[in-house]
């Protein structure tokens, strides 16, 4: 019969000498986006900007339509232009910063 084998679970790391996987380490949810180039970074800061588009628009069209169920009579180009677009461009201005910054920091770090 084999012997098992089994690891010793470690503390976040610490005791190995890892580095703490932290939103300002380069780690958003445990993926390493720390060390991505400049293209890669501004590729991923506006798909973020486009998915919160995407949401924040979804969201407005089932505001809309539950208060058109109330009775209301709203456009739906609400949806777009008062929801869907402001949270879009807020998202994507704070993505691209965050990626723009964690690149500066790798590039200066490096040399």
């Amino acid at each position: 019969m084999a012997t098992p084998t089994y690891r010793e679970p470690r503390s976040a790391g610490i005791a190995s000498g890892m580095e703490r996987r932290t939103f300002l380490g380069g780690y958003v949810f445990g993926a390493p986006v720390g060390d991505l180039g400049w293209f890669a970074s501004l590729l991923i800061g506006l798909a973020t900007g486009m998915m919160a588009f995407f949401l924040g628009t979804f969201a407005g069209i089932v505001g809309i339509l539950v208060g058109n169920g109330m009775g209301n009579h709203w456009d739906f180009a609400w949806s777009y232009r008062r929801v869907g677009f402001p949270v879009g461009v807020t998202v994507m201005v704070l993505a691209v910063a965050y990626m723009g910054m964690l690149w500066v920091k790798r590039i200066t770090r490096s040399r």
